[in-house]
């Protein structure tokens, strides 16, 4: 079992940035593959980012690659999403999602799905004005 608590959400300017951390409880944060997924009113939870158990591999939806970074830091149990160059269509309330999965080997789609996750965080609401 894991608590997610993300923080960090707020509202900015368009092109501006904000850093997202999700805090986990739970001493077997490093054996969690963690995702970030959004979801904005009236549309369906999407895919943001996702990052391996050592950080060594991530993955990004194609609308924020090159302006969203994920990364995490296994000795604070903390999971972050760099946002910058924001744009309005990047509102939407954040969340942070944990993994535990039985194989080491994981396709790539896999970590795109919400239901590859058990665990998710409250959410934190990020608004980009225009």
């Amino acid at each position: 079992q894991v608590q997610l608590v993300e923080s960090g959400g707020g509202l900015v300017q368009a092109g501006g940035s904000l850093r997202l951390s999700c805090a986990a409880s739970g001493r077997t944060f490093s054996t969690y593959v963690m995702g970030w997924f959004r979801q904005a009113p009236g549309k369906e939870r999407e895919f943001v980012a996702s990052i391996s158990w050592s950080g060594g591999t991530t993955y990004y939806h194609d609308s924020v690659s090159g302006r969203f970074s994920i990364s995490r830091d296994n000795a604070k149990n903390t999971v972050y999403l760099q946002m910058n160059s924001l744009k309005p269509e990047d509102a939407a309330v954040y969340y942070c999602a944990a993994a535990s999965p039985l194989s080491t080997y994981i396709p790539p789609q896999a970590v795109r799905l919400a239901s590859f996750y058990a665990y998710w965080g409250q959410g934190t609401q990020v608004t980009v004005s225009s």
